[in-house]
C-alpha cells in the first residue's frame, strides 16, 4: 500500500459520480472508477487522467456478488482509504404507491440499499487497514421522513426510490453504531436537485455542485452517523 490516499466511488462514469472522483482526484488522491459498462468507465478514467487525475477503472456492479468480490480483490494490492457508495437508480415509474409494481421497488432497493451493503461489506477489510478510513453514502432529502411528512419540496410522489433512501439512511445509523468503537467514520450525503439523466436532467444545480457533499464527508466531517447536504445537517 502507497502513502497516497486511495478512493473507490461506485457509478463514477457519469454525472454526479464522475465529478466526485473528480474533486477527490484534484486533491491528488488515487481514485477508482467503479462502473459496470466497460467503455464507459474506461472513457471517465482517460478523461480524468486527462484532467491531470490518477484514476483507474474498477468493473463493478453493485447487484452481483461475483463482481464485487472481483473489485475487492483488485483493490487488495492497492488498499482503500474512502469509499463512496453513489451508484443508484430511480427504479422506474409510476411510483405512486397505488399503482408502484414490487418488481420497481425491488429494483430500487436491491441497487440503493442491498448493493450499498454488498460493496461495503466486501471493502470493509480494506477500509480497516487505513489511517483514516471514511464511508460516504450517497442519499438524497426524498429520503427524509420528517421533509417528507412536513409538507416540503420533496419532489413527487415517490414509492421505490425515495423510501430506498429512507432505508438507505437508516442502514448507515446501523452501521455508524456498529463501527464507533473503530476508526471508521460513516455519514450520508445529499447532493440537492441535480441534473443528471437519473432525474431527466431537470435538477437546478450542476453535477460539480451535487459532488460538493460528497468531497467534503471524505475530506472534512469528523463525526459518523451523519447526514448532511451544502447546508448542513439534514433531518431523518
Amino acid at each position: 500500500m502507497s502513502g497516497q490516499t486511495i478512493a473507490l466511488v461506485t457509478g463514477a462514469n457519469k454525472g454526479i459520480g464522475y465529478e466526485i472522483a473528480a474533486g477527490l482526484g484534484a486533491l491528488g488522491w488515487s481514485v477508482g472508477v467503479g462502473a459496470r459498462d466497460a467503455s464507459r468507465r474506461e472513457a471517465a478514467v482517460e478523461k480524468l487522467r486527462a484532467g491531470g487525475a490518477d484514476a483507474f477503472g474498477v468493473p463493478l456492479d453493485v447487484t452481483d456478488d461475483a463482481s464485487v468480490s472481483a473489485a475487492a480483490r483488485l483493490l487488495e494490492e492497492r488498499g482503500l482509504d474512502v469509499l463512496v457508495n453513489n451508484a443508484g437508480i430511480t427504479g422506474g415509474m409510476p411510483q405512486q404507491p397505488t399503482e408502484v409494481t414490487p418488481e420497481t421497488v425491488r429494483a430500487a432497493v436491491e441497487t440503493n440499499v442491498i448493493g450499498v451493503i454488498r460493496v461495503t461489506n466486501a471493502l470493509l477489510p480494506l477500509l480497516r487497514r487505513s489511517a483514516s478510513p471514511r464511508i460516504v453514502n450517497m442519499s438524497s432529502r426524498v429520503g427524509s421522513l420528517t421533509l417528507q411528512s412536513g409538507g416540503g419540496d420533496t419532489g413527487p410522489i415517490s414509492a421505490a426510490y425515495a423510501p430506498s433512501k429512507t432505508f438507505l439512511n437508516a442502514v448507515t445509523v446501523q452501521y455508524a453504531k456498529e463501527l464507533r468503537d473503530t476508526n471508521i467514520l460513516i455519514n450520508a450525503g445529499c447532493p440537492g436537485f441535480t441534473a443528471t439523466d437519473l432525474n431527466g436532467f431537470r435538477g437546478v444545480r450542476t453535477p460539480e455542485q451535487g459532488a460538493a457533499i460528497a468531497v467534503r464527508l471524505a475530506t472534512e466531517v469528523e463525526t459518523s452517523g451523519g447526514f448532511y447536504d451544502d447546508g448542513g445537517v439534514v433531518p431523518w
